[in-house]
């Protein structure tokens, strides 16, 4: 169309001839090298989910009663991806990486998905024993890397095994890695932006490609709970509170994000603003307090605990309880 090009896409079911799924492309012309790497990874990321929830739900109308490995392990990883992720999701989820391992030991989605599981409920406090949660996590996601070395998910993976242990470095050249095997992976193009934060380097550009990669991801509001917080650190408030809304509206019990929206609503002024976001976060997370936000020690590195100084004073300029 003149300078456009657009490209239809959609996913029919051979089954039963409907439509699951379908997305539009746009670009200009002059970059028709460009879009069509773009496209296809569009596709890939969109397909990949679409497939696997049209496949799970196959498998719990053909084997309801009788579920295999890899049932088991496709259920756990839209319960993560899908899910808001409080303490019974992260049980639930967990309970059907431990049957698909049971049923096969060497599961590589199963493996990668317990791992997933145990470091997610690790950086959001849900871990009933965390040193117990990383040893596990790390001997999984060291056996899922034994069978198959160049998996990209995997890699990911011990990237936030190292995020648990503080090994910030080690963990952004794990998320690098995953990129090298696979270019397509949106969410280690995040990740490996989002925590050079711990670092002292504030970075949007692999948050921005994951967008880009897959715009229309489950994972999309853990991603602008990353602009938000990124904002937050660079004392952008009123970018902070553009996507911290965006994040909170997609996953309203994401506790995160209701946190850093009420620290950029106070530095910005928005008083009223401010104290809704603080009553919102003491419902979804009860008796959260400043000195609980200050008791997360992430790193040693200055900058990043000056900047981390600064949104704990957000939060009381906000209302939170400090004790």
């Amino acid at each position: 169309m003149g300078d456009k090009v657009a490209v239809n896409a959609r996913l029919i079911s051979a089954e039963t001839g409907a439509q699951v799924w379908a997305d539009r492309f746009d670009g200009e012309r002059g970059r028709l090298g460009e879009l069509h790497a773009e496209f296809v990874s569009r596709l890939a990321n969109s397909l990949g989910w679409e497939l696997l929830k049209a496949e799970s739900l196959r498998a719990m109308r053909e084997r309801p009663n009788n579920p295999d490995a890899a049932d088991l392990a496709m259920r756990g990883e839209i319960i993560l991806r899908s899910s808001p992720n409080g303490r019974e999701e992260y049980n639930e989820a967990r309970a059907l990486f431990e049957r698909a391992l049971a049923l096969d030991p060497q599961n590589l989605p199963a493996m990668i998905g317990l791992t997933n599981v145990l470091t997610d409920r690790l950086i959001d406090l849900a871990s009933p024993d965390p040193e117990k949660d990383v040893a596990r996590a790390e001997e999984t996601i060291n056996a899922a890397l034994a069978l198959q070395p160049d998996n990209s998910s995997a890699h990911r993976q011990k990237g936030y095994v190292q995020i648990t242990k503080r090994q910030y470095a080690s963990a952004i050249s794990e998320f690098e890695k995953a990129i090298a095997e696979d270019p397509n992976n949106a969410y280690a193009h995040a990740d490996a932006s989002f925590w050079k934060v711990a670092i002292g380097t504030v970075e949007f550009t692999g948050i921005e490609k994951a967008f880009r990669l897959s715009p229309h991801d489950p994972s999309a509001p853990w991603w602008q709970f990353d602009m938000c917080r990124l904002d937050d650190h660079l004392a952008q408030w009123e970018q902070a509170v553009e996507w911290c809304n965006k994040a909170v509206a997609g996953k309203p019990g994401f506790w995160w994000p209701i946190a850093d929206l009420a620290i950029a609503n106070a530095w910005a002024g928005h008083d009223r603003e401010a104290k809704e976001a603080v009553a919102q976060l003491q419902k979804v997370y009860p008796g959260f307090t400043v000195q609980g936000f200050l008791g997360f020690h992430w790193t040693d590195n200055p900058t990043f605990n000056a900047q981390y100084e600064r949104m704990a004073e957000g939060l009381r300029k906000a209302g939170l309880p400090e004790k």
